[in-house]
């Protein structure tokens, strides 16, 4: 019994991550953002604006959605640019 997958070849120092979990990857992030200096300066924008719009609208619990929100975006941004096709 082999190790590798069907059509699959292992090369040293090639990573065990799928595409789609490698561009969730702190690296693959940091790559993204320096590649896409506005989108960059864009999401400090959100995630710096979206906790005290959360503030003004719906008060602490706001707060809590807006952070939320602003993580998300920060993290799932460069996986979606790729998915609408950069």
């Amino acid at each position: 019994m082999t190790d590798r997958a069907v059509g699959f070849d292992y090369t040293p120092g090639m990573s065990d991550r799928s595409d789609s979990a490698a561009s969730f990857s702190a690296e693959a992030r940091r790559t993204f953002y320096e590649g896409h200096r506005s989108l960059a300066l864009f999401m400090i924008l959100i995630v710096f604006v979206a906790p005290f719009a959360g503030l003004y609208v719906a008060g602490l619990l706001g707060v809590v959605i807006g952070v939320l929100v602003s993580a998300a975006a920060y993290v799932l941004t460069p996986g979606l640019w790729r998915w609408i096709g950069d």
